[in-house]
């Protein structure tokens, strides 16, 4: 199956490199560019891509609000979008999570690593650069906490409709580790942890691993931790 891939980033020249990169790929293709928020959005309508790649700063319509209107219309549900940012931390990388990203990477990445996002995020089975995404929610999280703001008392009401195995699940998921992993840690097999977490996922309303991370932080499940 070939993965269809579009680009969002206002720079001719990164569109051009990685649209270079993309069609390279014997599984991959380029099916448009945008160079802005607003056609991001409408091009992923006509398109239908698996993966967008979208720069979180573009004039007029960014990234952010891009994101909002590709994870709001219910035709697009299969659409990941993966953010692209020359910041190691960036709030609004955190705000595009919450509006329905799969994750991000840096602009700074080696091709292997944008080539190897691209296949992640269109097969969702994993969370896209998992450490990195669960320390930057972290710090985000945490700076709220300084702040004096409260937890989603909403989205911890939520989790109530989980097992405990679920809830277990969940802290491995937002600590980063892969099906494999939790299902060493746990003792149990990787489809038996793949049911929990697809059973997550449906319970709290969460389209990839990546909303469970955010979920689990902001209702309180996992607290974090700055170093």
């Amino acid at each position: 199956m070939t993965i269809r891939v579009l680009l969002a980033d206002d720079q001719a020249l990164l569109r051009s490199a990685f649209r270079v990169l993309v069609d390279s790929e014997p599984d991959m293709e380029v099916v448009g560019e945008a160079s802005d928020g607003a056609e991001a959005a409408r091009l992923a309508a006509e398109h239908r891509p698996d993966v967008v790649l979208m720069d979180i700063r573009m004039p007029g319509t960014d990234g952010l609000a891009a994101t909002r209107m590709i994870s709001a219309d219910p035709s697009l549900a299969h659409v990941r979008v993966v953010i692209l940012t020359t910041f190691e931390v960036d709030d609004y990388v955190v705000q595009s999570l919450r509006a329905g990203a799969s994750g991000f990477l840096g602009k700074g990445s080696e091709p292997d690593e944008l080539l190897s996002a691209i296949r992640v995020a269109a097969g969702g089975e994993a969370l896209l650069s998992p450490a990195a995404t669960k320390g930057l929610i972290a710090r985000f999280l945490a700076q709220q906490d300084t702040a004096g703001e409260d937890r989603d008392p909403a989205r911890a009401e939520r989790l109530e409709s989980l097992t405990v195995r679920e809830r277990e699940v969940l802290v491995q998921v937002a600590g980063g580790h892969s099906n494999d992993e939790i299902a060493e840690r746990l003792q149990v097999s990787p489809l038996t942890v793949k049911t929990h977490v697809n059973r997550a996922m449906a319970k709290l309303g969460a389209r990839d691993r990546a909303q469970l991370v955010v979920t689990a932080y902001e209702s309180g499940l996992v607290r974090p931790r700055v170093e």
